[in-house]
């Protein structure tokens, strides 16, 4: 009979567990970094996967000033379950003449390389981003072209950068669709 309650508990377990799968750290910490999520004025967030995946979404960064002003950059993040001991995976989906990014749209940010701790946080990961476009830093650049051209003329940067953003504009050999 005590085998028998014994074997009826262990199938109850088995069965909570498919039900309720554990979460990872990685999501845990997801959850709390949503809960205390506080977005700039212009920068909105989506779940592609649907809201309950939290280590998979996009932002969307708008910056109010700047050089980058009236641009919309479109950004993915995929955070993996080891989160916060590893920084999430973050690529740049908008095609966007900058020092700091690369034109696959790999980011050159120190928290999420050399510089990266498991305090920071996803609002922490945002807010740099959102610091890459106010300040673009030409001394540790992924795209030389746009690093040189911001050091050596920085009026000419700011009208291509600009005129990519509203219309569309080749610089040098690339070209750069609106991102309005």
């Amino acid at each position: 009979m005590i085998k028998l309650f014994s074997v009826k508990e262990k199938q109850k377990k088995d069965a909570a567990a498919i039900n309720n799968p554990k979460q990872s750290a990685g999501e845990l910490r997801m959850q709390k970094d949503m809960s205390e999520l506080n977005l700039a004025k212009g920068t909105t967030i989506s779940f592609p996967d649907g809201k309950d995946k939290l280590l998979h979404f996009e932002i969307f960064l708008k910056p109010e000033d700047g050089i980058y002003k009236a641009g919309t950059f479109h950004f993915d993040f995929q955070v993996p379950t080891s989160y916060p001991h590893e920084p999430p995976k973050i690529k740049c989906k908008t095609k966007v003449f900058h020092p700091n990014i690369d034109l696959d749209g790999n980011i050159c940010l120190n928290i999420l390389r050399e510089d990266w701790k498991p305090v920071l946080s996803i609002n922490s990961i945002i807010y740099g981003l959102q610091f890459l476009f106010l300040d673009p830093n030409p001394e540790d650049p992924l795209n030389k072209e746009a690093a040189e051209m911001l050091a050596n003329n920085k009026a000419k940067f700011e009208s291509q950068v600009q005129a990519a953003i509203q219309r569309g504009a080749y610089i040098g050999s690339n070209h750069f669709p609106p991102c309005r």
